[in-house]
């Protein structure tokens, strides 16, 4: 029985490190689809891997880390010749969503991202900081092999890391949101979930593809699927806004033609951090709050039952 039990743990966990590496080098693909040359570095955005490493590690915890280093191999394998060198970037790829899982572990960090406080950790426990690791490791690691002018660090490094933290700040949220999703029951509801969706495709593409600046008006739609819907809602939307926007960016058109590379990918990642930020904080204090609306009227439900119970008169039961 305790080997039976040890071998359906092993099956379980070598299962959950293929699916790991599969979406991770699956989700590397499509990144890089949107890809840019900074310096002569390949460098994206939006890295999807980020996200998906950071939701596995909550979901399956660190046992799954394998995954996240074989699917590293595969992403540098489908852009160059694998190197010995590339083993640093594994190496900081795989530990910088470790030490995302171990500080939002250390904060309490719930999955169901229904505090504020959670909101936070995962904005900068779980994407700003340690995400400091892995782009300081892999630019590092292109400087000393020579693949990289010691001049151009910096602008490299600091895409890379946008590029990771982003990733955990856009899908991160999405994944973790997914598996509790439930269809409305009211069918106002259900109306305005598909207005939010046609609102968010129509307003989102104007924004991001036309010569006006007007991609300020991504952000009334945000906080209406924020407060309307929290982080199903708003989720989505984040997702949608970041990857037009990067669409748009990489075509240098819209807002973001006529610019410089530098003042391009500024610009961009001034978005979708806003974006990111206004939706998952706006997200996690609305749900709190309801929280603790509903928590409130459940007591006092409850004290009304005992007030009826103890009223003089009443007949004893």
């Amino acid at each position: 029985m305790v080997r039976t039990e040890e071998w359906r743990h092993f099956r379980g966990t070598l299962l959950g490190i293929l699916i790991v590496a599969t979406a991770y080098y699956a989700s590397g693909r499509i990144g890089l689809l949107l890809r840019v040359v900074v310096e002569g570095a390949v460098v994206t955005p939006l890295w999807l891997p980020t996200g998906i490493a950071v939701a596995a590690l909550l979901w399956f915890g660190p046992r799954i880390w394998p995954g996240i280093a074989l699917g590293t191999f595969f992403a540098i394998e489908h852009l160059a010749s694998f190197q010995l060198a590339d083993v640093g970037i594994i190496v900081g790829n795989t530990l910088a969503p470790l030490c995302a899982y171990t500080l939002l572990r250390r904060a309490g960090f719930r999955i169901e991202i229904d505090r504020l406080r959670d909101g936070l950790a995962l904005v900068f426990l779980g994407g700003l900081v340690p995400m400091l690791l892995s782009a300081s490791i892999g630019t590092g690691v292109l400087v000393a092999t020579g693949d990289l002018a010691p001049a151009a660090f910096w602008p490299v490094w600091s895409a890379w890391w946008a590029g990771d933290a982003m990733g955990v700040l856009v899908l991160t949220p999405l994944l973790l949101v997914v598996p509790r999703v439930r269809m409305p029951q009211d069918p106002y509801r259900v109306a305005e979930a598909v207005g939010l969706t046609v609102a968010a495709g129509i307003v989102v593409l104007v924004a991001t593809r036309s010569s006006l600046s007007l991609l300020f008006l991504v952000f009334p739609l945000l906080i209406w699927s924020a407060v309307r819907f929290q982080l199903a809602g708003s989720a989505p939307c984040v997702l949608l806004v970041s990857v037009l926007a990067i669409s748009a960016a990489t075509d240098e058109v819209g807002p973001f033609a006529s610019h410089s590379l530098f003042e391009i990918m500024v610009n961009l990642q001034a978005l979708n951090g806003s974006a990111a930020l206004t939706a998952l904080l706006l997200s996690a204090m609305v749900t709190e709050q309801n929280n603790i609306r509903e928590e409130i009227e459940r007591v006092c439900n409850d004290l009304a039952e005992v007030v009826e119970r103890l009223a003089p008169g009443r007949p004893e039961e």
